[in-house]
């Protein structure tokens, strides 16, 4: 499939790409589950594509010498129809899971998969998230959470922001579904990323109601207003009193200078006589 894309039309190439990156999304979130998956980025270049999985535990993504991630390159490239050596698989670890939703919303559901109680499970995902310098967090859990009856329960903290430009910029969330014995139960992991100029803890383009006042300039008073003209005007005054009594100079000495008579000359002697 991937091999064809270099004949695909604009839009079928648009369609392919997304296709291909969903269901590798979907291939990675069942197998890496337990080591921490937060996301996969796809690079295409002219010659190979590299595709960089984020994990919270890169070392059981590699796996021992590095043979997991060898096994995880080869299905990959039998399934998509990549050539030998056209495809590369890295793993990069998150800086801060705290702010990542996806890893937040894997450990919630293995807390409720280990028989935890879903209130404390939940604030102590949000307790968690808040300690790591988010503005806010929200963890909805809905299904056959207590008896037959079904219902969703919602744990929040801090500042939230759903709709907008901001929304989808500082917002990030994660759903996963959960298998339990009394049914299926869904999980959504909301988290709103604080501001870092940075662009490593969280996005760079500040919010657009977010007002900051500087410090005023010190005024000068009008006394010393009042003394720096005084100076100024005293400095002018000097400067052109200096100037005319150069130009006086320089008229005087020009006089001088026409007064004085040429020196006589002797006829006998400019004869050579």
């Amino acid at each position: 499939m991937m091999a064809n894309r270099s004949k695909m039309s604009t839009k079928r190439k648009f369609v392919a790409d997304g296709v291909f990156y969903a269901e590798l999304n979907e291939l990675l979130t069942r197998e890496l589950a337990e080591d921490g998956y937060a996301g996969v980025e796809v690079r295409t270049t002219p010659h190979r594509t590299e595709i960089i999985i984020r994990a919270t535990k890169t070392q059981n993504v590699l796996g021992e010498k590095g043979q997991r991630i060898r096994e995880l390159t080869s299905v990959v490239q039998k399934r998509f129809d990549f050539a030998d050596g056209a495809v590369d698989l890295f793993a990069e670890r998150v800086q801060n899971r705290g702010l990542c939703a996806q890893a937040q919303a894997e450990s919630l559901k293995f807390k409720l998969l280990a028989g935890l109680a879903v209130r404390r499970a939940c604030y102590g995902v949000v307790r968690f998230v808040m300690e790591a310098s988010a503005k806010g967090c929200e963890v909805i859990v809905s299904g056959k959470l207590r008896g037959q009856r079904a219902k969703a329960m919602k744990f929040g903290d801090g500042y939230m922001i759903k709709t907008g430009h901001a929304g989808q910029v500082y917002t990030d969330f994660a759903v996963r579904h959960v298998a339990m014995r009394q049914g299926m139960i869904g999980i959504r992991v909301s988290i709103m990323l604080p501001h870092d100029p940075e662009g490593k803890n969280g996005p760079m383009i500040p919010l657009d109601d977010v007002v900051t006042i500087l410090e005023p300039k010190e005024e000068p008073s009008p006394e010393s207003i009042l003394q720096a003209q005084q100076a100024a005007e005293a400095a002018a005054a000097a400067a052109q009193a200096a100037a005319l009594q150069q130009q006086l100079l320089a008229q005087q000495q020009a006089a001088e200078l026409v007064a004085v008579p040429p020196p006589a000359v002797d006829p006998n002697m400019s004869a050579g006589f």
